[in-house]
């Protein structure tokens, strides 16, 4: 009388699926009552269970994401593909050791990247976090033109009063209030500022 088979899938330290496998295909043959005696299933485990074929599988090859420029720095993805070897191209291709191609494992993990930072982009977007481009400059535009227009006008709004307190000519005044104004805006029109 042997063992049942849960024990013996303790005793080899594989699952009772694994045991109840290898009796189904016949690499181990269990006792007329249905236990299994461990040396003799052992013995047979052993002698019918090929080794593992080496060579056959390409080992696996950990790769380097950029991280994109921009809003989004950092995700998840990028932090748990960070610090392996090799590198991004120009391109987005990965050179691994000089080979030249991409495997099927990187381009899935560059793939699973790219997603998970569109997502973070669009999560952001609708948080209300990020604002969209061309419309924050069009805005700014809108404003600046307004200002503009509000300088430009203020010489005619204010040159009469004020030449009337001081005691002079209202429209030599408006004039040189209004040739100060625009040498003004002209100084600050000649600063470009950057918008990347």
């Amino acid at each position: 009388m042997g063992i049942s088979i849960r024990a013996y899938a303790r005793h080899r330290g594989v699952t009772d699926t694994a045991v109840h496998k290898a009796i189904r295909s016949g690499r181990v043959t269990p006792e007329t009552d249905g236990t299994i005696d461990a040396d003799q299933a052992d013995a047979q485990w052993e002698r019918n269970t090929s080794a593992p074929k080496t060579g056959t599988q390409r080992p696996v090859v950990k790769v380097k994401v950029p991280e994109i420029d921009g809003p989004v720095r950092n995700s998840a993805a990028t932090n748990g593909a960070s610090g392996a070897t090799g590198g991004m191209g120009a391109t987005g291709s990965a050179n691994v050791g000089g080979s030249g191609g991409t495997s099927l494992l990187q381009a899935r993990t560059v793939n699973e990247v790219v997603k998970a930072q569109t997502n973070k982009v669009r999560l952001a977007r609708l948080k209300g976090e990020l604002v969209d481009r061309p419309q924050a400059i069009a805005h700014v535009f809108k404003l600046a033109r307004s200002e503009r227009d509000a300088w430009l006008n203020w010489p005619a709004r204010v040159s009469a009063q004020m030449a009337a307190k001081l005691e002079i000519d209202a429209h030599t005044m408006h004039v040189s209030l209004e040739s100060a104004v625009r040498e003004h805006l002209q100084e600050l029109g000649d600063l470009r500022p950057r918008v990347d």
